[in-house]
Protein backbone atom coordinates (compact mmCIF):
# COMPACT_ATOMS: atom_id res chain seq x y z
CA UNK A 1 0.00 0.00 0.00
CA UNK A 2 0.94 3.31 -1.10
CA UNK A 3 1.85 5.74 1.98
CA UNK A 4 -1.00 8.08 3.38
CA UNK A 5 -1.63 11.45 1.20
CA UNK A 6 -1.66 14.01 3.75
CA UNK A 7 -4.96 17.01 3.57
CA UNK A 8 -3.77 20.16 2.96
CA UNK A 9 -3.11 22.36 5.90
CA UNK A 10 -5.87 24.83 6.14
CA UNK A 11 -6.17 28.12 8.06
CA UNK A 12 -7.81 26.61 10.96
CA UNK A 13 -5.65 23.73 11.40
CA UNK A 14 -2.25 26.33 11.09
CA UNK A 15 -3.83 28.25 14.06
CA UNK A 16 -4.38 25.39 16.11
CA UNK A 17 -0.60 24.27 15.52
CA UNK A 18 0.06 27.47 17.08
CA UNK A 19 -1.71 27.99 19.77
CA UNK A 20 -1.77 24.57 21.20
CA UNK A 21 2.44 24.20 21.59
CA UNK A 22 1.96 27.78 23.21
CA UNK A 23 -0.48 27.00 25.61
CA UNK A 24 1.20 24.04 26.87
CA UNK A 25 4.67 25.73 27.30
CA UNK A 26 2.91 28.72 28.88
CA UNK A 27 1.00 26.35 31.80
CA UNK A 28 4.57 24.59 32.54
CA UNK A 29 6.39 28.36 32.78
CA UNK A 30 3.27 29.28 34.95
CA UNK A 31 3.41 26.51 37.25
CA UNK A 32 7.37 26.27 37.32
CA UNK A 33 7.66 29.45 38.84
CA UNK A 34 6.84 27.61 41.77
CA UNK A 35 9.56 26.88 44.31
CA UNK A 36 10.65 23.05 44.30
CA UNK A 37 10.49 21.21 47.19
CA UNK A 38 10.35 18.01 48.74
CA UNK A 39 7.04 15.48 48.66
CA UNK A 40 5.68 15.81 52.51
CA UNK A 41 4.01 12.82 54.24
CA UNK A 42 1.06 11.55 52.92
CA UNK A 43 -2.16 11.47 55.30
CA UNK A 44 -3.64 7.93 54.54
CA UNK A 45 -6.51 8.55 57.05
CA UNK A 46 -8.49 10.91 54.81
CA UNK A 47 -10.08 10.91 51.00
CA UNK A 48 -6.90 12.25 48.54
CA UNK A 49 -8.04 13.43 45.31
CA UNK A 50 -5.47 14.36 41.98
CA UNK A 51 -6.03 15.85 38.57
CA UNK A 52 -3.91 15.27 35.67
CA UNK A 53 -4.31 17.61 32.69
CA UNK A 54 -1.93 16.38 30.05
CA UNK A 55 -0.44 16.85 26.50
CA UNK A 56 0.13 13.47 24.59
CA UNK A 57 1.31 13.88 20.30
CA UNK A 58 1.06 10.47 19.59
CA UNK A 59 2.07 8.72 16.16
CA UNK A 60 -1.16 7.76 14.51
CA UNK A 61 -1.38 4.17 13.06
CA UNK A 62 -5.36 2.74 12.29
CA UNK A 63 -6.83 0.29 10.04
CA UNK A 64 -10.51 0.39 9.79
CA UNK A 65 -12.47 -2.64 7.82
CA UNK A 66 -15.14 -1.07 5.31
CA UNK A 67 -18.63 -2.21 4.30
CA UNK A 68 -16.64 -1.97 0.42
CA UNK A 69 -15.59 -5.32 -0.99
CA UNK A 70 -13.30 -2.94 -3.30
CA UNK A 71 -11.27 -1.88 -0.12
CA UNK A 72 -12.08 -3.91 2.74
CA UNK A 73 -9.44 -2.41 4.80
CA UNK A 74 -8.19 1.51 4.66
CA UNK A 75 -5.02 2.15 6.69
CA UNK A 76 -4.53 5.56 8.23
CA UNK A 77 -1.43 7.01 9.60
CA UNK A 78 -0.79 10.03 11.40
CA UNK A 79 2.83 10.46 11.87
CA UNK A 80 4.83 11.99 15.36
CA UNK A 81 4.72 15.68 15.45
CA UNK A 82 2.03 16.11 12.60
CA UNK A 83 -1.08 15.31 15.23
CA UNK A 84 -1.47 19.62 15.23
CA UNK A 85 -2.21 19.79 11.68
CA UNK A 86 -4.18 16.66 11.28
CA UNK A 87 -7.04 17.83 14.34
CA UNK A 88 -10.41 18.59 13.13
CA UNK A 89 -11.53 19.37 16.20
CA UNK A 90 -10.50 20.58 20.22
CA UNK A 91 -8.82 17.14 21.59
CA UNK A 92 -9.45 16.60 25.70
CA UNK A 93 -6.55 14.70 28.07
CA UNK A 94 -6.97 14.38 31.47
CA UNK A 95 -7.01 11.76 34.25
CA UNK A 96 -8.44 11.85 38.13
CA UNK A 97 -7.66 9.73 40.74
CA UNK A 98 -9.32 9.37 44.49
CA UNK A 99 -7.50 7.18 47.19
CA UNK A 100 -8.29 6.10 50.63
CA UNK A 101 -6.07 4.48 52.63
CA UNK A 102 -4.69 1.82 50.38
CA UNK A 103 -7.95 1.86 48.06
CA UNK A 104 -7.86 3.77 45.22
CA UNK A 105 -9.82 4.81 41.90
CA UNK A 106 -8.26 6.10 38.88
CA UNK A 107 -10.15 7.28 35.57
CA UNK A 108 -8.68 8.60 32.80
CA UNK A 109 -10.49 9.84 29.55
CA UNK A 110 -9.43 11.14 25.44
CA UNK A 111 -11.11 12.52 23.04
CA UNK A 112 -8.80 12.76 19.63
CA UNK A 113 -10.57 13.92 16.52
CA UNK A 114 -8.29 13.73 13.55
CA UNK A 115 -8.43 14.02 9.90
CA UNK A 116 -5.89 12.65 7.16
CA UNK A 117 -6.19 11.36 3.77
CA UNK A 118 -5.36 7.57 2.32
CA UNK A 119 -3.86 5.96 -0.43
CA UNK A 120 -5.82 3.14 -3.03
CA UNK A 121 -5.11 1.24 -5.30
CA UNK A 122 -5.85 4.57 -7.86
CA UNK A 123 -8.08 2.17 -9.92
CA UNK A 124 -11.35 1.91 -8.59
CA UNK A 125 -10.86 4.66 -6.36
CA UNK A 126 -8.44 7.89 -6.11
CA UNK A 127 -7.22 7.73 -2.55
CA UNK A 128 -9.57 9.78 0.13
CA UNK A 129 -9.41 11.21 3.49
CA UNK A 130 -11.17 9.59 6.82
CA UNK A 131 -12.14 11.47 9.85
CA UNK A 132 -11.32 9.53 12.75
CA UNK A 133 -13.12 10.35 15.89
CA UNK A 134 -11.12 8.09 18.99
CA UNK A 135 -13.06 8.26 22.48
CA UNK A 136 -11.99 6.14 25.35
CA UNK A 137 -11.31 5.69 29.08
CA UNK A 138 -10.09 4.19 31.42
CA UNK A 139 -11.15 3.49 34.96
CA UNK A 140 -8.88 0.82 37.62
CA UNK A 141 -9.79 0.35 40.63
CA UNK A 142 -6.52 -0.39 42.83
CA UNK A 143 -5.08 -1.50 45.83
CA UNK A 144 -1.76 -0.75 47.59
CA UNK A 145 -0.10 -3.66 48.97
CA UNK A 146 3.74 -1.97 49.08
CA UNK A 147 3.02 1.47 50.50
CA UNK A 148 6.49 2.62 51.74
CA UNK A 149 7.88 6.41 52.04
CA UNK A 150 10.28 5.40 48.68
CA UNK A 151 8.04 3.49 46.66
CA UNK A 152 4.56 1.98 46.38
CA UNK A 153 3.20 -0.43 43.74
CA UNK A 154 -1.04 -0.86 42.95
CA UNK A 155 -2.64 -3.69 41.62
CA UNK A 156 -6.43 -3.59 40.75
CA UNK A 157 -8.58 -4.26 38.02
CA UNK A 158 -10.49 -2.07 35.82
CA UNK A 159 -12.93 -1.75 32.15
CA UNK A 160 -11.64 0.76 29.17
CA UNK A 161 -14.70 1.58 27.19
CA UNK A 162 -13.66 2.56 23.22
CA UNK A 163 -16.12 4.76 20.66
CA UNK A 164 -14.65 4.99 17.45
CA UNK A 165 -16.00 7.03 15.28
CA UNK A 166 -14.87 7.02 11.16
CA UNK A 167 -16.15 8.69 7.99
CA UNK A 168 -14.50 7.38 4.91
CA UNK A 169 -14.51 9.48 1.65
CA UNK A 170 -13.58 7.40 -1.65
CA UNK A 171 -12.20 10.43 -4.72
CA UNK A 172 -14.01 8.98 -7.78
CA UNK A 173 -12.07 6.72 -10.15
CA UNK A 174 -13.49 3.91 -11.85
CA UNK A 175 -16.32 3.86 -9.69
CA UNK A 176 -18.42 7.20 -8.80
CA UNK A 177 -17.05 8.69 -5.15
CA UNK A 178 -18.65 6.87 -1.96
CA UNK A 179 -18.92 7.53 1.70
CA UNK A 180 -18.63 5.26 4.51
CA UNK A 181 -19.22 5.64 8.11
CA UNK A 182 -17.92 2.09 9.87
CA UNK A 183 -18.17 2.44 14.01
CA UNK A 184 -18.27 0.64 16.94
CA UNK A 185 -17.88 0.99 20.53
CA UNK A 186 -17.38 -1.64 23.02
CA UNK A 187 -15.92 -2.30 26.39
CA UNK A 188 -12.55 -3.85 27.62
CA UNK A 189 -11.85 -5.57 31.03
CA UNK A 190 -8.72 -5.01 32.00
CA UNK A 191 -5.95 -5.86 34.41
CA UNK A 192 -3.67 -3.37 35.90
CA UNK A 193 -0.70 -2.53 37.99
CA UNK A 194 1.62 0.75 38.87
CA UNK A 195 4.95 0.88 39.79
CA UNK A 196 5.99 4.71 41.76
CA UNK A 197 9.63 4.82 42.90
CA UNK A 198 11.80 8.20 44.71
CA UNK A 199 14.83 9.11 43.11
CA UNK A 200 15.99 11.87 45.84
CA UNK A 201 15.96 15.55 44.98
CA UNK A 202 12.37 15.46 44.11
CA UNK A 203 13.02 13.02 41.31
CA UNK A 204 10.69 9.88 40.48
CA UNK A 205 9.93 7.87 37.85
CA UNK A 206 6.39 5.59 37.61
CA UNK A 207 5.08 2.66 35.22
CA UNK A 208 1.90 1.88 34.66
CA UNK A 209 0.54 -0.80 32.42
CA UNK A 210 -2.23 -2.69 31.77
CA UNK A 211 -3.69 -5.61 29.62
CA UNK A 212 -7.32 -6.46 28.65
CA UNK A 213 -10.00 -7.52 26.15
CA UNK A 214 -9.27 -11.18 26.16
CA UNK A 215 -11.58 -12.08 23.29
CA UNK A 216 -14.39 -11.14 25.30
CA UNK A 217 -14.79 -7.19 23.34
CA UNK A 218 -11.39 -6.34 21.94
CA UNK A 219 -9.06 -9.33 21.03
CA UNK A 220 -6.51 -7.06 22.81
CA UNK A 221 -6.25 -4.08 24.46
CA UNK A 222 -3.38 -3.31 25.91
CA UNK A 223 -0.83 -0.21 27.34
CA UNK A 224 1.85 0.98 28.69
CA UNK A 225 3.44 4.13 30.20
CA UNK A 226 6.83 5.03 31.45
CA UNK A 227 7.42 8.65 33.32
CA UNK A 228 10.10 10.69 34.86
CA UNK A 229 8.53 13.23 37.50
CA UNK A 230 9.48 16.07 39.31
CA UNK A 231 7.84 17.31 42.46
CA UNK A 232 7.66 21.02 42.28
CA UNK A 233 5.67 21.26 45.43
CA UNK A 234 4.06 19.21 47.91
CA UNK A 235 0.57 19.12 45.65
CA UNK A 236 2.12 19.74 42.45
CA UNK A 237 4.54 17.12 40.49
CA UNK A 238 5.33 17.20 36.31
CA UNK A 239 5.89 14.32 34.32
CA UNK A 240 7.93 13.57 31.41
CA UNK A 241 7.52 10.41 29.70
CA UNK A 242 6.32 7.97 26.73
CA UNK A 243 2.89 6.19 26.20
CA UNK A 244 1.64 3.32 24.09
CA UNK A 245 -1.94 2.65 23.65
CA UNK A 246 -3.28 0.08 21.54
CA UNK A 247 -6.57 -2.38 20.45
CA UNK A 248 -7.68 -4.57 17.67
CA UNK A 249 -11.11 -5.38 17.74
CA UNK A 250 -13.23 -6.65 15.46
CA UNK A 251 -16.91 -8.27 14.62
CA UNK A 252 -16.90 -11.85 12.76
CA UNK A 253 -20.60 -11.44 11.39
CA UNK A 254 -20.17 -7.67 10.19
CA UNK A 255 -18.12 -5.26 8.47
CA UNK A 256 -17.11 -3.49 11.30
CA UNK A 257 -13.09 -3.61 12.73
CA UNK A 258 -10.65 -1.39 14.10
CA UNK A 259 -6.70 -1.87 14.81
CA UNK A 260 -5.53 1.41 16.28
CA UNK A 261 -2.20 1.81 17.82
CA UNK A 262 -1.47 5.55 19.75
CA UNK A 263 2.40 5.53 20.56
CA UNK A 264 4.42 8.98 21.68
CA UNK A 265 5.66 11.14 24.42
CA UNK A 266 3.49 12.55 26.78
CA UNK A 267 3.78 15.59 29.48
CA UNK A 268 1.39 16.34 32.14
CA UNK A 269 0.86 18.38 35.46
CA UNK A 270 -0.64 16.62 38.95
CA UNK A 271 -2.29 18.73 41.42
CA UNK A 272 -2.97 17.00 44.42
CA UNK A 273 -5.89 17.99 46.78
Amino acid sequence: MKPSRGLPVDRDSRIRSTLLPIAMVTALIAIGACPAGAQEAVDQSRLQLSVTPYFWTPHIDSRVKTPLPQEGTVTQTIDFGQLFNHLSWVPFMGSVEGRYDRYGVFVDYIHLPVRSGFSTHDVLFSGGSADLDVDVATVDFFYRPIAQPQQSLDVGVGARPWGVETNLSFNAGLLPGQSVQPGGSWADPLIAARYHRELGSGFAFTVYGDVGGFGLAAHTDWQVVGTIDYALRSTIDLHLGYRSLNVNYSLNNRPVGFNVNLNGPIIAGTFRF
